[in-house]
Order: structure tokens, then C-alpha cells, then sequence
């Protein structure tokens, strides 16, 4: 007991030490603002490195993942695997082919489908272990990535003159509603109500709440920073989008124009969007990449197919059952049993008989 609760009060310290530093990044940005000259650093030199850092540190965990050997398969799969005609194969639950392994990618990238099969256990008051299922985490999941997606997609109008037709109609469906000028978009609601979700669940779970690190808490304060600077720049706090629409493209261009009189929470907004893709590539969120790379998901499982041999084996020396016919061949002979071994006669082959006199 007495180390356990060190235990959680470091991962309670965890959570505070992420707060602090997401607090300070914001107040970096917010005297920035107040600062001549400063402002360039963080709306020219700051984004060209987060972007350098972040591409520079996904290419490489990339090539490192991909220089990774996997000598056997070892695919994560349930369900009957292909084998006998009477039995009925399960293509997507055990693939056995590139198609089947590409269709469980698919359900697995857009619709999470393990997380939506995932359980939780408890012990219940007769101090049995119970399992109960997990909708929750899979709903707040999807609500936040989908979100993110579309909120992404939206944001492509800052880096693209003309802006493509497909942002104009995803930006159309997302404020379908009309709620409010300028209109609320779903996905802003979406974006905070998954994070607000995941954030909730990390305290509140006992289980969770003790495995959860700096590292888990530092990602969610940020992303809830961004979002909510975003909406605040969006219905309450007055930004010129033009000049903010300049930067961006001139950033994408290579040809920077820094902003005369950038806004407050452009810049805490632009700060903290830096140092979630500097961040990125050292942390758990490059599973958005490595869920491609995984052999335990993009390997089919045809084990019953196709034999599979470690180039990792050394070589052993056999013992063939030739070789053990000729070692036992007399014995063998004398105890009447038939010979394989091409090298023995019919003659050898035949039992000795023995007459005594």
C-alpha cells in the first residue's frame, strides 16, 4: 500500500506538471504579443521548425519501424481462421488474403472497430472479476478524430488561393444547422465535447487515472487549448482573417510576411498548434501512422496456407531416417522390422533365421 500511493500522487503530479506547461506556452505567446519583434518568432520561425520537426521526426520513426525485422507472422486476429470448406472463414475478423487484411484496415482506421469491441473489468460485490463493455471511449474517440478531421480539412482555406470546391462543401455540411452568426460548426461541438470526454475519463477512472503519465495529460491540454482558442477567435474575440489568411500562404509559399499587429490569441492559438507538431513525433500520437506499420494488423494469417520459416533459425544438424536405419540397422533386422532405406536389400530386409543343433 505504502507504494502505491507515491504512485498516484506522482501521476496526480503529472497532470498539474502538464497544465503548468501548457499554461506556460500560452503565456509565452500572450507577452509575445506585447513584445516588439517577437511576434515574427512565432509566426515565421516557430512554424517553419515545428513543421521541419515534425516531418524530420515521423520520416524518421517511419524508417526505424520499417527497418524493424519481422521474421514470422504474428497477426492479431479472432474469429475462424481459414482452413476446411465446412467451415464457415471469417475474411475479416482472420484475413487470409491481401484483400481481407486491406478491409479490416479500413474498419480499423475509419470506424476504430477493435476499440468498439473493447471491455473493461471490474470486480463486483461477490469479489468476482466482471467485464463489462466499452461503447463510451469508443464514442468519444470518434467524435474527437472525425472532428479533428473535418476541422482540418476546413482550416485548408488559411493555406490554399483559390480554395479547392471540396473545403467549401465540407465547410457547408459542418454548419448545416445555421446556429448562431457566424454559424456554430458541428465539428467545433464535436472536437470539444471528445476531448472534454477523454480528459474526463482520465481522472475519473481509477484504473486508467493511475497508468496515466505527464505524457498522456500534456497532448489533451493542448489540443483543448487550440480548440479553445480557436472558437474564441471564431465568436468572441475580434481577428483580422485576412492578414491572417496572408500569413499563412505566404507561409506555405516560402515567401513570410509577418503580421504588423498580431492578435493575442492568434498567437497563444499559433503556439500551441507549433508545439503539438513539435511534440507529435515523441509521443503516442504517432500511432496515427504506426497503425499502417503494424504486423500484428497488416499481416494476413495463412499459417495454414503457406509455411513460414525464420531466417532467424540456425542451422541444426538432423538425424534422418535413413541415418537411423543404418545406426539400428541390425536391430532392426533382427527384430523382423521392415527397412526404408533404399541402401538395405530385400536379403538384409528378410529376419535371420536361427536353427540351433
Amino acid at each position: 500500500m505504502s507504494a502505491v500511493v507515491p504512485a498516484a500522487r506522482q501521476r496526480r503530479t503529472g497532470a498539474f506538471g502538464a497544465l503548468v506547461a501548457v499554461a506556460a506556452l500560452c503565456a509565452i505567446a500572450l507577452a509575445a504579443a506585447f513584445s516588439p519583434g517577437a511576434g515574427f518568432a512565432l509566426t515565421i520561425v516557430l512554424p517553419y521548425a515545428a513543421v521541419a520537426i515534425f516531418v524530420g521526426g515521423i520520416v524518421l520513426r517511419v524508417l526505424r519501424w520499417g527497418r524493424a525485422p519481422v521474421p514470422f507472422r504474428i497477426p492479431t486476429t479472432c474469429g475462424q481462421q481459414r482452413s476446411l470448406p465446412w467451415l464457415t472463414h471469417q475474411p475479416l475478423e482472420n484475413p487470409s488474403g491481401t484483400l481481407g487484411v486491406v478491409g479490416r484496415m479500413v474498419l480499423e482506421v475509419l470506424l476504430f472497430r477493435s476499440l468498439f469491441r473493447n471491455t473493461r473489468s471490474q470486480m463486483g460485490p461477490d469479489r468476482r472479476l466482471l467485464y463489462f463493455s466499452e461503447k463510451w471511449l469508443w464514442l468519444g474517440a470518434i467524435a474527437f478524430h472525425a472532428s479533428l478531421c473535418v476541422v482540418l480539412i476546413r482550416h485548408l482555406r488559411f493555406f490554399l488561393d483559390p480554395v479547392p470546391r471540396f473545403v467549401g462543401a465540407v465547410q457547408a455540411v459542418d454548419g448545416f444547422f445555421q446556429i448562431g452568426l457566424p454559424e456554430v460548426f458541428l465539428s467545433s461541438l464535436g472536437i470539444c465535447a471528445g476531448l472534454l470526454y477523454l480528459t474526463y475519463r482520465r481522472f475519473a477512472d481509477p484504473q486508467v487515472r493511475y497508468l496515466s503519465l505527464a505524457a498522456d495529460y500534456f497532448p489533451l491540454f493542448l489540443l483543448l487549448g487550440i480548440a479553445a482558442t480557436g472558437i474564441l477567435m471564431r465568436h468572441f474575440v475580434k481577428t483580422d482573417v485576412v492578414a491572417i489568411k496572408a500569413l499563412m500562404v505566404g507561409l506555405v509559399t516560402f515567401h513570410p510576411q509577418a503580421l504588423q499587429a498580431p492578435s493575442p490569441t492568434f498567437l497563444v492559438h499559433l503556439t500551441l498548434v507549433s508545439a503539438l507538431l513539435i511534440y507529435f513525433p515523441q509521443s503516442k500520437l504517432t500511432h496515427m501512422v504506426g497503425v499502417f506499420l503494424s504486423p500484428t494488423r497488416n499481416l494476413a494469417n495463412n499459417s495454414r496456407v503457406q509455411r513460414h520459416v525464420n531466417p532467424w533459425n540456425p542451422v541444426v544438424k538432423t538425424h534422418t531416417y535413413e541415418e537411423w536405419e543404418e545406426e539400428f540397422h541390425e536391430k532392426l533386422k533382427a527384430a523382423s522390422i521392415p527397412f526404408d532405406h533404399p541402401g538395405v536389400s530385400e536379403a538384409d530386409a528378410k529376419p535371420t533365421s536361427h536353427v540351433g543343433g
